[in-house]
């Protein structure tokens, strides 16, 4: 149990990626596909994923320093407090119109080329092939700075993408 528990926790970027796609496949609300592929996007591998990697580098700065390869740095904090910023974004715009989701969007872009950039750059000069350096964490790092403009692009082109996501809410018995 120790070991699921671990991997899971360990994967979070990687499940909540395919989550999202998961989701958007079978909650069908009448929106097109790309509309809400869009909204699971930014509430789970943008939402979801910055806000976890935010804690971890607030919190637990050796463990998350350690896992890309690094050495533990005061910067963390202040890397830390960004995902958590963008992370609670992304989550709020799941609820938000295609204006908010286009300012999450174009931040997360902007940052997650940045993000591919430094990683490529040290596992280049510096040899760092550390699983969170030079793995599967990059690979969907880059993904989504091609998905997420396509599918806002998609989103308004289909008119979808200017009404939130539909609130559903159960009925108390």
């Amino acid at each position: 149990m120790a070991e699921t528990i671990r991997f899971i926790l360990s994967n979070i970027p990687a499940l909540s990626f395919a989550l999202a796609i998961a989701l958007a496949l079978v909650r069908r609300d009448g929106r097109p596909l790309a509309s809400r592929l869009l909204d699971w996007m930014l509430l789970l591998p943008v939402g979801l994923s910055f806000l976890w990697a935010g804690l971890f580098h607030v919190f637990a700065p050796e463990v998350a320093a350690a896992s890309i390869g690094w050495q533990v740095s005061p910067f963390q904090f202040e890397i830390g407090v960004a995902d958590i910023a963008i992370g609670i974004a992304g989550i709020v715009s799941f609820w938000r119109g295609i204006g908010f989701k286009s300012a999450v969007v174009t931040y997360i872009v902007l940052f997650d080329i940045g993000v591919a950039i430094g990683h490529v750059r040290q596992a280049v000069m510096h040899a760092d092939y550390a699983a969170n350096n030079f793995g599967l964490l990059l690979a969907l790092t880059i993904v989504q700075a091609v998905l997420l403009p396509l599918l806002l692009w998609l989103a308004k082109r289909d008119g979808a993408g200017s009404t939130p996501a539909p609130v559903t809410r159960r009925r108390s018995a």
